[in-house]
């Protein structure tokens, strides 16, 4: 595509177990043609072809084009010769055309790419943040530029800097550009948003002010793109969002209007569902939402008329349900903690075992915790099949963190949650027909013949799946 098209070439070795973020391709818009409208533009403070001799200005002018031609057919060298020219020449070109800049960076990515000496590809990457700051220098919007360069840094060249650094690049974005903040760098700052409130580098304060500018950039970028621009964004609502969700796992990092509007939304349209009322109503407590606000009201009379049940037996399972039930999803765990060391028989340690995994799963949003409890439950209770269908979930709605939602990354996940769905018929009949359920929806995301062929895999041989899952799997096709 000619518009800032998305790949997929996710996080891609960068993270070897981190989930990984859609890389989106950037680029200046294109030009109708090749030529270069000779219209003198706004003034730049570099030389443009107005400023040039007669001679000088038709050397440029016709540079401009011929390495564009010597790009469309792959011969970087050869482009970069001409480039070099146009770039010395007029790097303001008329005073208005910029997309030059993003295309000296991509053909000295290209010729990195093929290096092999480590101080060569050292300066590669120089020269390109060199380029960068020369259109910044020619054409201003010092945000803009710290965007690009985040990005690159962020999914090509990680080695040659700090994700500090990478991260104060595209934060800068945002300071500056809010709401509009450009789209490419969405996804990455996302994830970098995630990680550093997790491990306690970003403040819950500053986490939340950035995750709400994220959410309103996407809202923003969604209701005012045009045409295959609008395919950028599809990806990013498809990965951001579902990133961000991960930190309603985190006590009082979103306030009681992110969860009214997303949890009290989803009850009105499913009003006569209790499991969406108590959903709604545990994810408002959470909140903090006030005892007076009209939305919780509401939500708790339909609660207590439609959706009573009665307390169990033991205390440490009524506390852990009261606990659930008001949005202490940590404190319920240790409730079940407890009321599983106090089990008198199997059956119920494990059940008390898979309901915590379900917690981590659905509300705290942590996979890896979700599955140690469900294979503990599973250890408890030979011959179950819930726990296996469990994790077979877990890897399947790992699409958007370990890759985009979309191609190779997010694909590979379904090899793994199959596994696990034949796992739990074969151990229990009675789960046969949800996992085959579940099979069947699934085999239609696996990669296709060509997905494998282009990476010289074939069906049948083992494959190492990264991310949180760090499972062997066996490689299967679409089609």
């Amino acid at each position: 595509m000619l518009f800032r098209v998305i790949v997929f070439s996710m996080f891609f070795g960068y993270f070897a177990c981190a989930p990984k973020v859609a890389t989106v391709v950037k680029t200046e818009e294109p030009t109708k043609t090749d030529t270069i409208p000779v219209k003198q533009g706004p003034v730049s403070p570099c030389a443009t072809f107005a400023d040039l001799s007669g001679y000088d200005r038709e050397r440029a002018e016709t540079a401009f084009v011929l390495y564009k031609d010597f790009m469309k057919l792959n011969k970087y060298d050869e482009a970069l010769k001409h480039w070099k020219l146009a770039y010395s020449l007029a790097p303001g070109s008329n005073g208005r055309v910029k997309y030059h800049f993003e295309d000296g960076a991509n053909i000295y990515k290209k010729l990195f790419e093929s290096a092999t000496d480590s101080i060569q590809k050292q300066r590669y990457v120089d020269t390109i943040m060199m380029i960068y700051d020369k259109k910044k220098e020619c054409f201003g919007d010092e945000a803009y530029i710290n965007g690009l360069k985040g990005f690159d840094y962020y999914y090509y060249y990680q080695q040659y800097t700090t994700m500090d650094n990478i991260f104060g690049l595209l934060k800068s974005n945002f300071d500056v550009k809010g709401k509009n903040a450009d789209y490419f760098v969405i996804n990455p700052f996302t994830k970098m948003v995630y990680d550093r409130v997790v491990d306690g580098r970003l403040n819950i304060e500053d986490g939340r002010k950035y995750a709400d500018l994220i959410f309103k950039a996407i809202e923003n970028g969604k209701a005012t793109c045009k045409g295959k621009a609008c395919e950028s964004w599809e990806v990013i609502d498809e990965y951001a969002p579902v990133r961000l969700e991960a930190l309603e796992g985190i006590d009082n990092f979103y306030d009681c209007n992110y969860y009214a509007n997303k949890y009290y939304t989803l009850y009105k349209q499913f009003p006569d569902s209790c499991d969406i009322v108590n959903l709604a109503y545990a994810r408002l407590l959470r909140g903090n939402c006030s005892a007076d606000d009209t939305r919780l009201k509401e939500i708790k009379q339909v609660k207590s008329t439609k959706c009573y049940e009665a307390p169990p037996a033991l205390s440490c399972a009524a506390q852990g349900n009261e606990d659930y039930n008001d949005g202490r999803y940590n404190k319920a765990i240790e409730s079940y903690l407890s009321c599983a060391e106090q089990a008198n028989d199997s059956d119920s340690k494990a059940k008390y075992l898979l309901l915590i995994a379900k917690i981590y799963y659905r509300d705290l949003k942590n996979y890896p915790k979700s599955r140690k409890y469900a294979l503990d439950a599973a250890k408890a209770k030979p011959g179950w099949g819930q726990p296996y269908l469990l994790i077979g979930n877990l890897y399947a709605s790992s699409g958007p963190l370990c890759g985009t939602g979309r191609g190779w990354d997010s694909q590979v996940v379904t090899w793994p949650a199959i596994d696990m769905w034949y796992k739990a018929k074969s151990v229990d009949s009675k789960v046969a027909n949800e996992a085959n359920s579940l099979i069947n929806r699934y085999l239609q995301y696996m990669p296709k013949k060509e997905d494998i062929f282009f990476r010289n895999l074939k069906a049948g041989d083992s494959f190492f799946v990264p991310c949180w899952i760090q499972e062997t799997t066996t490689i299967r096709t679409s089609d």
